[in-house]
């Protein structure tokens, strides 16, 4: 018997259909073990763990939810059906590679463990995977070490950092995210309007716009850019003289005629940030449904795997859908082909591990079995595979150039209509009007070109130029991209997380920064930044850019064996260190917003000359961050009045508010306070009783694995039945018991053994 173990139920269902009898497919759901975290142990703690130059750490690693019961009961079947072979197949990159890492090490008594992967779920992929088994990549799975140990030290270092300004976290990629969308308010918020004038006039399909400047004259009007457009002005009344003369002709005369022809290339097929953002504009999906549907779909056997950041495609399944496009189209529909120009010419941020998102089986112009949305991406993906093999679309232009009898400034327009449609033709059901013909009036020099009966024709126009467009879920997407940080897997979950932590909402379908998103870019970012760069070759600071992007180039270096895990991990801690004591040193300049909120709580219970006294005469502005703590220190010394939380305390309620899943700003409003800056500290202060209302909650929340796993354990060898067990603590099954349930349950079966041990001693 042989055992073959994926990552998602959904996969073990289709693959089950391939393999039949002899096999048994299983789930592993995912990660089974990761770093230590929300335990309560002091492994959970850590930010890092030591270990020799030439190595790289050795965690702890611990179980994953529900996942030790998952592993058991899948050594159990194993064991029962007698396997001696087991095949894990889980996904085909970095993260997948970790898993398997991890299930190989936990499963590899069973018998003879084989890796396979698959770029997609198809018979003949499985059975070819299956028969080219190899081992392990620990080159793959150094880099997903390496990837968790950067996020971890940064995630806990620097989010304890940022509590001194009330705020929950940092990441690694999600504040230089974070730093776009910030960075683009403040654009917007210093975007002086540009006024302008155009005017226009629509004749027979075509528009004409009147040419006020050339770029070289004085009065050219340009935009915040630079950029000239020669068909805006800023004068008045060159616009409004203008306009009257063309009002009053009602046509235009045609003094001159180029001709040409337009070519409109296919796009290549989809990455997982162009399938993102085409979803995003073709059909107003955010993100979270896209990458939902797109997972079903790919799941199911019907594309390729979706994290992918190259454009390359299998010849075989091109040569299947150009048979496809020459029996529907015609060879005239055929064209070159697009195989995947980033692999070719070494594009940069592409780990090209991956075929583009292409259909497994190009025949299939649709699924009848798949829902709505499954229908409607499938078709956008077919579409953008079968587009990329086929022809340009070729449209004829006409440049025209007319006049107007008194006016000195000529109109300038274009006509243009489709002669092939090439690869448009994948699109034929779209709303889009394509014209195919070319307008009823003559291109001959000297014919009259009259106004269309429309409304506003001709249009005056004054309007004023915009600030730049706030980003999308897409658009921000398609920015990490450009500048390498993040890869196609964590695309989707970091502007997830931003939005949890509010640090930016989701207006509409523009992302606008929180304030608190605003004071992590502004106040406390800068603090990892510095001018001094020994080498020369990047801006100094963890959350630039173009820092995180080298960090992302070092992993997939890792990836690919260009460079060792150890060391790109031992480089990367010398430089966090560095920039990190950095921030905790220019910390100390200036007071932080938690220090100076208490120190004005404080003292606004004092008199005039007590305030004196202790502040010496200063403004509050005045002080550095070792006059603020002085003073604190002062004041609680004194006695009276209110000590602020503690740090401890803070990252206690923000690691329980995490576990319990709760809105941070709607559990405080609850409780009666405002934020985290306001809570008091000491054993009778107000962060105190969140705590203790947070432990209480915490109490009636799912059992944890470990708890479990002992549970069960325990009534095996006390030979007692689970549901018998839990009939102690008054519980239907071992699935709803709580965490304060399973702790009383454990304490009752750990005496009824200690009890046993004593009698038969005795």
């Amino acid at each position: 018997m042989k055992l073959m173990i994926l990552e998602s139920g959904a996969k073990a269902r289709t693959i089950k259909k391939y393999l039949g009898r002899g096999w048994i497919v299983d789930a592993c759901n995912g990660h089974v073990q990761d770093l230590p975290n929300n335990g309560g142990t002091k492994q959970d703690s850590k930010a890092m763990w030591a270990a020799k130059p030439n190595q790289l750490p050795n965690p702890p690693w611990s179980w994953t939810g529900r996942a030790e019961r998952v592993i058991t009961a899948i050594r159990r079947k194993a064991s029962a059906k007698n396997v001696e072979e087991i095949y894990i197949a889980t996904d085909p990159d970095r993260e997948g590679e970790f898993i398997a890492w991890r299930l190989k090490e936990l499963l590899n008594d069973l018998g003879v463990i084989k890796r396979v992967s698959f770029n997609e779920i198809t018979k003949a992929a499985v059975q070819s995977a299956i028969d080219d088994p190899r081992d392990i990549d620990m080159d793959l799975v150094d880099a997903a070490k390496v990837r968790r140990f950067m996020d971890r030290l940064v995630g806990f270092r620097c989010s304890k950092f940022c509590r001194s300004w009330s705020l929950v976290s940092m990441g690694r990629v999600q504040t230089p995210t974070l730093g776009f969308i910030v960075e683009r308010e403040l654009e917007r918020e210093a975007h002086v309007p540009i006024p302008y004038h155009s005017v226009q006039a629509v004749s027979d399909g075509v528009t004409f716009k009147v040419r006020f400047h050339e770029k070289d004259e004085a009065e050219a009007w340009r935009d915040g850019d630079g950029k000239h457009h020669p068909d805006r002005t800023s004068n008045t009344d060159l616009a409004s003289d203008a306009f009257t003369k063309i009002e009053a002709e009602g046509s235009i005369v045609l003094d001159a005629v180029k001709e040409g022809l337009t070519n409109r290339k296919p796009k290549p097929p989809f990455t997982t940030d162009t399938m993102l953002r085409a979803a995003s504009s073709r059909m107003g999906w955010s993100i979270a449904r896209t990458n939902r549907v797109a997972t079903g779909l790919y799941q199911s056997g019907h594309i390729t795997y979706i994290r992918t950041d190259s454009t390359r495609t299998n010849k075989a399944a091109r040569e299947r859908i150009r048979k496809l496009i020459l029996k529907e189209f015609g060879e005239n529909h055929l064209g070159a082909g697009i195989v995947g120009p980033d692999a070719k010419k070494g594009a940069k941020n592409v780990q090209d591990a991956h075929e583009a998102i292409r259909p497994t089986n190009p025949e299939n112009r649709s699924i009848a079995e798949l829902d709505a949305d499954g229908q409607s991406l499938y078709r956008l993906i077919w579409g953008r595979f079968a587009a990329s093999q086929m022809s340009d679309s070729i449209r004829e232009r006409r440049n025209l150039v007319g006049s107007v009898p008194d006016l000195a400034k000529p109109l300038h327009g274009t006509a243009s209509w489709r002669i092939h449609a090439g690869w448009e033709a994948v699109y034929s059901d779209s709303k889009d009007t394509i014209r195919t013909q070319p307008p009823d009036t003559s291109f001959k020099i000297g014919t009259v070109w009259g106004f269309t009966a429309i409304e506003d024709n001709p249009n005056l126009i004054t309007d004023e130029t915009k600030p730049p467009r706030r980003f999308t879920e897409s658009s921000i997407i398609q920015e990490m991209k450009r500048a390498g940080i993040g890869r196609p897997s964590t695309y989707p979950t970091t502007v997830t997380k931003l939005i949890d932590r509010e640090y930016i909402i989701k207006d509409g379908s523009s992302l606008t920064p929180t304030d608190s998103g605003r004071t992590l870019w502004i106040e406390v970012v800068p603090h990892y930044i510095s001018d001094n760069d020994s080498r020369g070759s990047i801006p100094r600071g963890i959350f630039t850019p173009d820092f995180t992007a080298l960090m992302e180039l070092n992993l997939d270096h890792v990836e690919t064996g260009r460079s060792s895990g150890p060391d790109i991990w031992h480089s990367f801690v010398e430089e966090f260190r560095m920039m990190h004591n950095q921030a905790l040193e220019t910390r100390k300049l200036k007071p932080t917003p938690r220090q100076l909120n208490y120190i004005q709580n404080r003292m606004s219970r004092m008199s005039d000359v007590e305030k004196k006294n202790l502040l010496g005469g200063r403004d509050y502005s005045e002080l550095s961050g070792q006059d603020a703590r002085g003073l604190i220190d002062t004041m609680n010394e004194n006695g009276g009045g209110e000590i602020p939380a503690s740090d401890k305390q803070i990252a206690l309620i923000v690691r329980l508010m995490d576990r319990l899943k709760l809105d941070l700003d709607e559990f405080l409003t609850s409780k009666g306070h405002d934020d985290l800056q306001g809570l008091t500290g000491g054993r009778g202060g107000t962060a105190s009783s969140i705590i203790s209302a947070l432990i209480e909650m915490d109490k009636d929340s799912p059992a944890t694995e470990k708890q479990i796993t002992t549970i069960q354990s325990m009534c095996e060898n006390l030979e007692l039945s689970i549901p018998d067990a839990m009939a102690l603590v008054d519980t239907t099954t071992i699935d709803e018991i709580s965490k304060s349930d399973a702790s009383n349950l454990i304490d009752r079966l750990k005496k009824a053994i200690q009890s046993r041990r004593k009698k038969k001693r005795n």
